[in-house]
């Protein structure tokens, strides 16, 4: 009986820790799931971990079958309430596993390891009717030592303010967040590092962590001391919060200098008025970060204004025919060489539809890159479309980008 208590109490403990973690984060993953199904020898932990799925996947999502599967890393959890026995199979009718009862109403779940990397497409099922369809997309990567905070490592401070009086732009709304370094003291003379998509980015509990790696390398002076300012796309004005953003294949995919005007002329003055930041003025000191359309963005801007950004981070990059960005790479071939420094990073599965081949579009990049003697690096993983891919490379593509700056 002790021992029951003990191990209720344990239970308890981890869920209330992971509830209150930062971030958000849900109070049960997948692996607590897992590890907790074979401990739950007493009906009250098995009602614990009964309320804490249901929690997770939300009852309603439950009852009605719109419950998709959750992801930790390779471990992958499904759920649902039925009266009667389920199932998880792929599409073409392979069993995948067979659902564990919790509780009298119905509720069961499967939890299982599926293969990095892969895309999965299933249905659950109980006496032969599917009640749940989607497709699992496992992708996972080890973050290192870099992209984790230290108790020893001065934080920097984020502040935000919002953007809705753009002239490039207009009728536009949007969120930038600056990271300011630990210590930052007004005036400071910075390095300066802008992002797309910002906010997701700049998130010490995001995917990206850039915040974080910035902490770490900076610390280790293994890059500048630099401001970073995360830059959202543009929601148009009549959009409602939380909207995705109607003005971001704009901004982002169109070829041209609007963006870099955006920045140079209206967002730089803002950000250097509101928090007394002073760039260097040195265009090897300007850095341009994005993934997918934000990398193409970013490219863009430092090939029109190598003035002033001469360092690109690009990841998944659009190099496609979204706005006409396909033309990049024939356009590096026969244009002089620019002074910019450009780093990708792409992988086999990312997309291939009526726009383009994405790796075959950054491998072209490269070839051009490489054939005019630019000075660029190109990694390659397995990654789908998104960040997970860049986040853990982080660290080494900033060491690699900032290294002739001190």
């Amino acid at each position: 009986m002790r021992l029951a208590l003990l191990s209720l109490f344990l239970f308890a403990v981890t869920f209330s820790s992971a509830q209150n973690k930062p971030g958000g984060q849900p109070s049960i993953t997948p692996r607590q799931i897992a590890a907790a199904l074979g401990k739950t020898s007493t009906s009250e932990a098995q009602q614990m971990l009964h309320d804490q799925v249901v929690r997770l996947f939300g009852r309603q999502n439950l009852t009605q079958g719109r419950a998709a599967a959750k992801i930790e890393a390779t471990t992958v959890a499904w759920a649902i309430i039925d009266p009667k026995p389920a199932r998880v199979v792929q599409q073409d009718g392979t069993l995948i596993g067979d659902m564990t009862a919790l509780g009298e109403d119905g509720l069961q779940v499967l939890v299982t390891d599926m293969p990095n990397f892969t895309e999965t497409g299933y249905r659950v099922e109980s006496e032969g009717m599917p009640h749940l369809a989607g497709t699992v997309h496992v992708e996972h990567f080890e973050y290192t030592a870099d992209s984790l905070p230290h108790k020893d490592v001065p934080q920097g401070r984020l502040e935000k303010f919002e953007w809705n009086t753009s002239e490039v732009f207009p009728d536009t709304v949007r969120t930038v967040t600056v990271f300011l370094p630990a210590g930052f003291k007004p005036g400071e003379e910075t390095c300066l590092m802008v992002w797309q998509d910002g906010s997701r980015h700049v998130d010490p509990n995001g995917s990206m962590r850039a915040s974080v790696v910035f902490d770490n390398l900076i610390h280790k002076k293994e890059m500048p001391r630099t401001v970073g300012v995360f830059i959202d796309p543009g929601r148009m004005t009549k959009q409602k919060p939380g909207e995705k953003a109607a003005n971001r294949g704009f901004e982002y995919d169109s070829l041209g200098p609007a963006y870099a005007s955006f920045l140079i002329d209206e967002i730089l003055p803002e950000v250097q008025k509101r928090y007394q930041t002073k760039f260097r003025p040195q265009p090897e000191a300007w850095a341009i970060a994005g993934g997918s359309s934000g990398g193409i963005c970013s490219f863009t801007v430092a090939w029109e204004r190598s003035d002033k950004f001469r360092k690109v981070l690009s990841w998944v990059g659009s190099f496609v025919d979204l706005k006409g960005g396909d033309v990049y790479p024939s356009l590096i071939r026969a244009s002089e060489r620019k002074p910019i420094r450009i780093y990708l990073l792409d992988g086999e599965n990312d997309l291939d539809n009526k726009f383009g081949n994405w790796p075959i579009a950054n491998k072209q990049m490269a070839a051009a890159l490489k054939y005019m003697n630019y000075d660029f690096r190109i990694d390659w993983t397995q990654c789908f479309h998104g960040s997970k891919g860049m986040a853990p490379s982080l660290p080494e593509a900033l060491r690699w980008l900032w290294r002739d700056v001190k």
